[in-house]
């Protein structure tokens, strides 16, 4: 080993060298103020809706077993919302499907593989679709 190509491991002036400090902000427009920013960003000002609210994760499931051979697109997972309105999800999903379905212990059932449609129509009601399963 040769030792004319290492580097010097002591400390030295050169460690502590700030490049900035010689900069001055004289003449540098003030930081924004955060309030009327938050206002900018919606067009329409109060007028516009408010972005929807993440509502929680809902799982879609497609099943087959124990159904006579039929699939069967089902919802679960819903928290914080009563029966009345799972069933106008339900009413609104079978509607755009074209096909029936029921809500069944706290679980909306769709007739089909309809996982597609009724992630478009949760994902518009402010939840957050996952396919599960297989």
């Amino acid at each position: 080993m040769s030792s004319s190509k290492r580097i010097p491991t002591e400390a030295g002036p050169g460690l502590s060298h700030n490049p900035f400090a010689a900069l001055s902000s004289d003449g540098l427009p003030s930081a924004p103020d955060p309030a009327p920013a938050a206002s900018a960003q919606r067009p329409g000002g109060d007028d516009a809706k408010p972005p929807k609210k993440n509502r929680g994760r809902v799982d879609i499931i497609r099943q087959k077993a124990g159904r006579g051979g039929k699939t069967v697109t089902v919802v679960t997972g819903f928290v914080g919302i009563g029966l009345p309105e799972k069933e106008q999800l339900a009413k609104a999903m079978q509607k755009s499907c074209g096909t029936g379905g029921t809500v069944k212990d706290g679980q909306i059932e769709i007739q089909g593989d309809q996982r597609e449609a009724v992630a478009r129509i949760l994902t518009e009601a402010g939840f957050r679709p996952v396919f599960a399963g297989g």
